[in-house]
C-alpha cells in the first residue's frame, strides 16, 4: 500500500493540480467522500462543494462546481466544471453573488424555472465564501 495518493484534477481550460497528498475529502452527490491510499476502486460525481485535501500536515482547499472523482491504484482523477483556490477568489464577488441569489429566491416561487437556477448559484457562492475564508 503506498503512503500516498496522486491527485490529478482538472477543468475543460486547464489542469489545476498535480500533487501526491495524504487524503482527500470531497463533495461527492450523495455525500461527503473520504479518501485515504489504499481505497477501493470507484467512480463517482461530484456536486457543488469544498474539496479538502491534506498534504504534510497542511490542510488545502478548493471550491468545485459539478463534476467526476475517479480512484483507482491511489491515483485520484477530479474533473470538474470549474475549481479554485482560496487565492483565486474574488470574495466581494463571491458576496455579491450570494446577495443576488438571495434577493431572487425571496421572489421566485419553487415552480418558476429560474429557482433551481438561482439556487445552484447560492449553492457556488456560499462555497466560494467558505474556501476564500479558509474552509471555515
Amino acid at each position: 500500500m503506498a503512503d500516498n495518493l496522486k491527485l490529478e484534477m482538472v477543468t475543460p481550460y486547464k489542469r489545476v493540480l498535480s500533487e501526491e497528498v495524504d487524503e482527500l475529502t470531497a463533495p461527492g452527490f450523495v455525500g461527503e467522500l473520504g479518501l485515504l491510499p489504499g481505497h477501493t476502486p470507484l467512480l463517482t460525481t461530484l456536486k457543488v462543494g469544498q474539496l479538502t485535501y491534506k498534504k504534510g500536515g497542511e490542510v488545502f482547499h478548493i471550491a468545485v462546481n459539478w463534476g467526476y472523482l475517479e480512484i483507482q491504484d491511489d491515483t485520484i482523477t477530479v474533473l470538474v466544471d470549474t475549481a479554485e483556490t482560496a487565492d483565486e477568489i474574488d470574495l466581494a464577488r463571491a458576496k455579491a453573488a450570494l446577495g443576488r441569489a438571495e434577493d431572487a429566491l425571496r421572489t421566485l416561487s419553487v415552480e418558476d424555472k429560474k429557482y433551481m437556477i438561482m439556487e445552484a448559484a447560492l449553492k457556488r457562492a456560499l462555497v466560494r465564501i467558505q474556501v476564500a475564508g479558509g474552509g471555515h
